[in-house]
């Protein structure tokens, strides 16, 4: 799994972590049998009803129509997600961390027939592999990557910080706050810097700022990490 740095417009650097290759591949599986037990189930339906596909060959192309837009649709209405990629926790984002657009989805679905279809997959497995940032053909025209929403925890997640023998605090106001009251800042901060929701940190650093009647020229992410660490301090020192 690979890391990639996005920079945000309030300028806020977030490191994301592409989606493993192999989680990528279950995901597409996942969805084939999704796609491939739903053209049979439509072809038992239609032929139950007497539709002969070469009678009506209209309706069963109009009955395909879900399959063959599967995964522009729920990429779509499913915030970059199908239901393989939602069974995988994985994700695609523009490479800045936002939603892609309409337009974005479009180009990574209408290449798919080089990535995926023309090649079996090939091609996608063998740019994943040698471009990084988690990209495939589609990707790179799409300025788009899959990136991985799973949760990994460690035991310093469960910890605050752990801080240098020379750490130098430098907001003493953030005694103000309650053990409780840090612990739900620092679980807010991780994980909106693990998800990349920059806006939520930016929010997070205001209102902390507001609530420590303080003015600094630090990063939003920056700022609130300060903050934490010298929580820590101060209460390592009672």
């Amino acid at each position: 799994m690979e890391q990639f740095q996005i920079e945000t417009a309030q300028n806020i650097s977030i490191d994301q972590n592409t989606a493993h290759l192999g989680d990528r591949m279950l995901a597409f599986i996942i969805d084939t049998l999704i796609i491939i037990i739903y053209y049979v189930l439509m072809f038992w339906f239609l032929l139950a009803l007497d539709v002969e596909p070469g009678d009506s060959w209209a309706i069963y192309l109009l009955m395909s129509l879900p399959a063959f837009l599967y995964y522009l649709l729920l990429e779509t209405f499913m915030d970059g997600k199908t239901i393989g990629k939602s069974f995988m926790q994985i994700r695609v984002v523009k490479l800045d961390g936002t939603k892609p657009s309409f337009a974005n989805y479009f180009v990574r679905w209408i290449l798919r027939i080089i990535d995926v279809s023309l090649s079996s997959g090939g091609i996608a497995v063998f740019t994943i592999l040698i471009r990084g940032q988690g990209q495939r053909v589609g990707d790179i025209a799409a300025g788009t990557t899959v990136i991985s929403e799973k949760k990994r925890v460690f035991l310093k997640d469960t910890l605050l910080r752990e801080l240098p023998s020379d750490y130098i605090p430098k907001f003493p106001q953030v005694t103000l706050f309650k053990d409780s009251e840090m612990q739900t800042i620092k679980e807010v901060y991780d994980g909106a810097k693990r998800n990349g929701n920059h806006n939520v940190i930016l929010s997070l650093s205001t209102r902390l700022k507001k609530v420590m009647d303080i003015s600094t020229e630090l990063k939003p992410i920056e700022f609130v990490d300060i903050v934490i660490k010298d929580y820590n301090f101060y209460t390592q020192q009672l």
